[in-house]
């Protein structure tokens, strides 16, 4: 499986949103500085996703929610509105 997935910072009121195919391994990433565009908003919390079966298809979803450059519709997302899952902060 490969998700699409949004992460929030709650130190700087942020999310991020982002594709990968293990989401945990790809969250303790962040949480460790790992990434560096996203190390000065440590820590990061999965607040939704959705799984997709090839990576294109979860590309193309991230490609999609950033294109709509809306905040709104993150938080729309994020606070159930998606057909992915919520994942309480």
């Amino acid at each position: 499986m490969f998700y699409t997935y949004i992460l929030y910072s709650t130190k700087h009121n942020r999310f991020y949103i982002g594709h990968c195919e293990d989401i945990s391994v790809r969250l303790h990433r962040y949480n460790n500085r790992m990434v560096p565009s996203t190390k000065p908003y440590v820590p990061w919390l999965l607040a939704y996703y959705e799984e997709y079966v090839s990576r294109a298809e979860a590309s193309n979803r991230e490609f999609e929610i950033k294109k709509k450059k809306s905040r709104r519709y993150i938080e729309y997302l994020v606070n159930g509105g998606g057909t992915g899952r919520h994942v309480p902060i």
